[in-house]
């Protein structure tokens, strides 16, 4: 016995209601071994008496079948919930706490360690491509995209989605296009305005796209995060309850490797990773041959020094670019098209990976 082996086991207890587990919920405040003993202490905030009871059972099922483990432990401290909105609680990111989101099945993020490499690109079309899937699968498919690239919101313009948000019963509606919900800074701005706001700024407004939005019943909400691992990063998955993150790079090893960093955030707050798809991965010319304008080897390497799955290449195509600029997705707009195909191709991939869970 020992403490990862624990933590591991603490890994497979899920939050009530939720694919996410409570270790990276941040539940978990305290875990020790003697002897054949194992003492847990959960550190929760909710008002549902019923959910401690039922952590608590599951944490003694799982971790009590560890070899040498006679006893499991668990201390539960529980606080009722105050302010939801505007609460500083260090269990802010609970599911009690996020009430507009408890129709959301999945929620999965779209990362990149550096800009440029397309990631707002795939997240639309991902999106779309979802829904494809979803429809052929005979599921819900009811698909949304939370813009949390905060300085350049590009999702409304990819989409073609146009208006304010409303707001209902105090909860902002998301604007639709292509019967996907959005919700970005960039309509909430006017186009010509910069958004020059430090962290607790950024902070604050994606807690509001997870609490004061209507995102209503979901099957699958893909969030688009800016590049790198700043304060919106963290920000995310401190607030919401994701069931995986997508790793987008393109083929150099420039990408790649900073695609690698960044990806390691996802590690130290125990999101999984769905796997690493490469973006313009090669340029198929008017004789049939295929070009490889930014070298090869990015996203298997990635995938690679990740310990996770190459999804799938996207090539250049001059109408991803095109479908972008007009707000119709080449998944919309193409359906014929090899960048669709593969688009729908890592959309099945994701959700085998999200239903077997």
């Amino acid at each position: 016995m020992d403490s990862e082996t624990i933590r591991k086991k603490i890994q497979e207890v899920k939050y009530p209601g939720f694919s996410r587990d409570i270790l990276s919920f941040g539940l978990v405040k305290d875990v020790s071994f003697e002897k054949d003993q194992v003492f847990i202490s959960i550190d929760i905030t909710t008002s549902d008496d019923t959910i401690p009871e039922k952590i608590a059972q599951s944490l003694k099922e799982k971790v009590g079948t560890i070899p040498g483990v006679n006893e499991v432990k668990v201390k539960m401290e529980i606080t009722q919930p105050e302010n939801k909105a505007g609460t500083n609680d260090s269990n802010a990111n609970t599911p009690d706490s996020i009430e507009a989101m408890q129709k959301v099945r999945f929620v999965i993020a779209v990362a990149s360690g550096k800009g440029g490499v397309g990631k707002s690109t795939v997240s639309v079309n991902l999106a779309c491509a979802l829904q494809e899937a979803l429809k052929r699968r005979n599921k819900p498919s009811k698909v949304g995209i939370m813009d949390c690239d905060i300085y350049g919101p590009s999702i409304p313009l990819m989409l073609g989605a146009n208006g304010q948000p409303e707001v209902e019963n105090n909860l902002i509606l998301p604007v639709k296009n292509y019967d996907i919900s959005v919700i970005s800074m960039g309509l909430l701005v006017d186009e010509d305005t910069p958004v020059v706001w430090r962290g607790p700024m950024i902070m604050k407004t994606i807690k509001q796209f997870a609490e004061n939005v209507n995102w209503g019943a979901l099957e699958i909400l893909v969030v688009d995060l800016p590049p790198g691992t700043g304060d919106a990063q963290l920000s995310l998955t401190q607030t919401i309850p994701l069931d995986g993150a997508l790793i987008v790079t393109t083929p150099q090893r420039a990408a790649a490797e900073v695609a690698r960093r960044g990806a390691r955030m996802f590690e130290k707050v125990s999101v999984d990773l769905l796997g690493v798809v490469e973006n313009m991965s090669y340029l198929i010319d008017s004789e049939g041959n295929k070009n490889t304008l930014f070298g090869e080897g990015g996203g298997e390497n990635t995938a690679k020094a990740l310990n996770t799955e190459l999804l799938g290449h996207i090539p250049i195509d001059p109408d991803i670019r095109k479908g972008c600029d007009a707000g119709i997705p080449i998944v919309v707009n193409k359906k014929d098209a090899l960048a669709t195909s593969n688009f729908i191709s890592i959309a099945d991939k994701i959700l085998d990976q999200l239903y077997a869970r």
